[in-house]
């Protein structure tokens, strides 16, 4: 009976705070900060209500601080006309944020502010640095027992939720339930809004052949029952399409993707080995297709940790054999990486690249790899070059294995003469003599 009573009570608790997103955004006054979660916790309703207040002018100034903006924050809040009405501090460029920084240029305005940072410090510059008012998220339903879960984002947002004077929450039947530490009560609720509209979907970048020689030359460096992190996009499917022959393989990774489920999908992945969270495929944020996030809804096999946990390179060392795979956009001869700036601009942000360099080198037997083409742009541009034209995403001083089409080398222990030679062996041919003769004039060869 006492069940029963609680069962009522968290109900009658939700229902009083339950309302529409019209009503529920009037938390947000001119002036005042916003969080936002990131990708598919974005919420579009409430975000199409902040939107609408911002056209009529009923709000200015009103600060977005976030990660990852998905379609529902391009096709509402990041609309070039809402510019100064809405200002975006984003800690990760995406597509949206790159239209409107090229319209702000061409206007002479600055409409996009970026917040350099590594994922692994969200939870503390949202603690420290950033004070946030509201903060608006997507979660999955509530329970009998009154909780809902963060679903595919744990990440900052199980952490900012808390620390803004107004929680808003946007109940969504399509995010998944999460196990790990992704709980959130009705309680610590102030206002509550429903939507049904499907999640944001990663798009699958087809596979190229590239790709797949890439990615046998990294998965010859995975041993049975590693560790793995590794991102999104066609080369890192095809890497675990290589990995399909492995056993007991573990995931302590900062995003969740459908290439990971297959993984676990097939009992490649048991976690077995672990030193922590053992048996668990372990991740701060999901990303993928409807697929996925039916895979992960109430699934004992996943578990959801905050960022500042999933991504301490401390805590990622805890467990042996990691090996982590990253890209980058260039590396230069010494092998620092840009991994974050083309032609001058910002183009996305570092991410947790960092974190995962320095925690799988400090994992016993552990290896970080930043795994790439060695052109882009049909062979026109080398992706290895003399000095990198952006900031440094990775030092050369953490870089540790690097793959190409055209094999793979560790630079540790490697004297910067050796390095060169090494990281000009795995550019393109077309762009050897070139590279050669910069580092003969850099004096490094």
């Amino acid at each position: 009976m006492e069940n029963c009573v609680e069962v009522k009570d968290h109900a009658a608790l939700y229902r009083a705070k339950l309302t529409d997103p019209d009503t529920a955004i009037l938390a947000v006054t001119s002036g005042s900060a916003v969080a936002i979660g990131q990708a598919a916790c974005q919420p579009p309703a409430l975000l199409q209500a902040l939107a609408a207040r911002a056209e009529r002018r009923e709000i200015d100034r009103v600060r977005l601080f976030y990660y990852h903006a998905e379609r529902p924050m391009a096709d509402t809040v990041l609309r070039y006309k809402l510019m100064g009405r809405l200002l975006p501090n984003s800690m990760f460029l995406q597509a949206a944020e790159r239209d409107l920084i090229a319209h702000g240029e061409h206007d002479g305005r600055k409409v996009v502010h970026f917040i350099p940072n590594s994922f692994s410090d969200a939870v503390r510059l949202f603690t420290e640095t950033i004070s946030v008012d509201t903060t608006i998220v997507t979660v999955s339903p509530m329970d009998e027992q009154g909780y809902f879960t963060f679903g595919t984002n744990n990440d900052y947002t199980s952490s900012v939720a808390r620390q803004a004077r107004h929680l808003i929450v946007e109940v969504n039947p399509n995010m998944p339930r999460v196990f790990g530490h992704s709980m959130l009560h009705v309680d610590e609720v102030d206002a509550i809004v429903e939507n049904d509209a499907p999640l944001p979907e990663l798009p699958q970048r087809p596979i190229s052949e590239l790709d797949r020689v890439i990615a046998t030359h990294v998965a010859a460096l995975v041993p049975e029952q590693a560790c793995l992190q590794i991102g999104v996009g066609g080369l890192p499917q095809a890497v675990c399409e290589q990995l399909r022959d492995r056993n007991d393989l573990g995931i302590h990774s900062e995003v969740f993707t459908p290439a990971l489920a297959d993984l676990v999908r097939r009992g490649v992945v048991t976690g077995r080995h672990k030193a922590i969270n053992r048996e668990a495929a372990v991740f701060t944020f999901a990303l993928g297709d409807r697929k996925t996030y039916e895979f992960m809804d109430n699934n004992p096999k996943l578990e959801s940790y905050p960022v500042d946990y999933v991504n301490d390179p401390a805590v990622i060392a805890r467990n042996d054999n990691v090996v982590s795979v990253n890209s980058t956009i260039e590396m230069d001869l010494t092998g620092a990486c840009n991994s974050e700036h083309v032609n001058g601009h910002q183009f996305t942000g570092a991410g947790g690249q960092l974190d995962f360099v320095r925690g799988a080198y400090a994992s016993r037997g552990g290896k970080s790899i930043i795994a790439f083409a060695s052109t882009t742009r049909g062979g026109t541009i080398s992706k290895i070059v003399p000095r990198l034209s952006g900031p440094v995403t990775t030092p050369r001083n953490e870089t540790h294995y690097v793959a190409t089409e055209f094999g793979t080398v560790n630079l540790k222990g490697l004297s910067s003469s050796a390095r060169a030679e090494a990281l000009i062996g795995l550019a393109h041919p077309d762009y050897r003599p070139w590279l050669a003769e910069c580092a003969q004039h850099m004096h490094l060869i």
